[in-house]
């Protein structure tokens, strides 16, 4: 089968799916639990994300002081608690990655 014609198909079935989302939110009342929960999604999926690039450093998982990754994400941390800024957290957190990698050996 085409690679086009399967490309043009996961977009649509996509679409479909999000789109569904969006139509029925407006047309069938969700749960108050269900809404609450909701909020940590984003959250939640950003974790899974973020997490294995900071534990798994050179295709190894390593949470030592020799990882500039893990030591730039924990100091990412303290800086979101500590500001509540996302615009701080990732300047700080960048700044510290890009002095750590510079600094540490490879």
């Amino acid at each position: 089968m085409n690679p086009w014609l399967w490309i043009i198909l996961a977009g649509i079935i996509t679409f479909a799916i999000r789109f569904s989302f969006i139509f029925l939110l407006g047309k069938i009342n969700l749960p108050q639990w269900f809404q609450r929960s909701l909020r940590y999604v984003p959250a939640a999926v950003l974790s899974a994300i973020i997490l294995p690039e900071m534990v798994f450093y050179q295709g190894k998982f390593d949470v030592s002081w020799h990882n500039p990754q893990w030591l730039a994400g924990a100091v990412a941390v303290i800086v979101a608690f500590w500001t509540r800024s996302m615009l701080w957290t990732v300047g700080v957190g960048m700044a510290v990655f890009m002095l750590l990698h510079s600094m540490l050996p490879h």
